[in-house]
């Protein structure tokens, strides 16, 4: 069983390997760290006369945008694993596809969420 556990461990990269709740602990402090962010710019945005939910739309856009980009990247990648578009002319053409279908999922589903809060769903 422990040389088992040795081959897998060998197969992640480093970080992944130092601990097994690393990861997982990032993620909990860079989302704490989101909020605490949105919710300081909610406090303090009455204090330099800006709309406070025009700032929670920003982030709540900004939040979008890096799930669509992480979802069509991710879909770039599982292309990658059967072995098409590795060349480079083929992977900056599909990095720039990435990028354009990251852009209008961020607008398709902002305009959907934004949309569905003011009841328009």
């Amino acid at each position: 069983m422990l040389f088992s556990l040795q081959a897998l461990a060998s197969l992640l990269p480093g970080y992944i390997r130092l601990g097994s709740l690393r990861l997982t602990v990032y993620g909990i402090f860079a989302a704490a760290g989101l909020i605490a962010a949105l919710w300081l710019s909610q406090r303090t945005a009455p204090r330099v006369d800006l709309p406070a939910n025009k700032l929670w739309d920003a982030g709540v856009f900004a939040i979008i945008a890096a799930f669509a980009y992480h979802l069509v990247a991710g879909i770039r990648h599982l292309v990658w694993d059967t072995g098409r578009g590795l060349e480079k002319t083929q992977s900056e053409r599909s990095a720039w596809m990435v990028i354009a279908g990251a852009l209008v999922l961020t607008v398709v589903c902002a305009w959907w969420a934004f949309r569905a809060r003011e009841g328009g769903v």
